[in-house]
């Protein structure tokens, strides 16, 4: 039983990991479009969309992630 709780929490941090660089990402891509006067408004509204919902997944995992405590 263990064995597989490690497991778990190994998956959990891989995917913690994985959102953050894909937040990092979008930070970036959205940095960089908004200094293009060119660039579609709505594209950039959906990008920051999308980076806040990436957050509120980064959050709800790293609430997961944190053993409870007995108040």
């Amino acid at each position: 039983m263990a064995d597989k709780i490690d497991t778990e929490s190994f998956k959990q941090m891989e995917r913690l990991r994985e959102l953050r660089v894909s937040h990092r990402d979008l930070d970036y891509l959205i940095d960089q479009l908004q200094h293009d006067p060119m660039v579609d408004q709505l594209r950039i509204r959906r990008l920051k969309k999308r980076k806040l919902v990436l957050k509120d997944m980064i959050a709800t995992l790293e609430s997961a992630l944190i053993p409870d405590l007995d108040a």
